[in-house]
């Protein structure tokens, strides 16, 4: 059974801010998602052949070529906020505690 701590520190790494119905409500989906990983562990699989896929994945990509650039006025036109050296400043994506 996963314990009220152990949520405290799921929601910390997830940056989630959870109210005590909400922590209840995590505790209670995890410890079920839990038991169904124990059914699993008591299923007998000898003999059965490993697999890493269930489908052959083939690559459709297509090749990469380089082709025609931006020019950087357009580029720098675009752009939330340009610098005058042609570089562009973007809003800040991760935090730091």
């Amino acid at each position: 059974m996963i314990d009220a701590a152990q949520i405290d520190h799921l929601a910390q790494l997830a940056r989630l801010h959870l109210t005590a119905e909400e922590r209840a409500a995590m505790q209670a989906d995890l410890t079920r998602v839990l038991g169904y990983f124990e059914q699993l562990s008591e299923v007998d699989t000898d003999g059965v052949q490993e697999m890493q896929r269930p489908v052959t994945l083939v690559n459709v990509l297509r090749d990469d070529v380089a082709g025609d650039v931006f020019p950087v006025a357009t580029v720098t036109a675009l752009a939330p906020e340009s610098m005058p050296d042609g570089h562009i400043r973007v809003p800040r994506t991760v935090e730091t505690d």
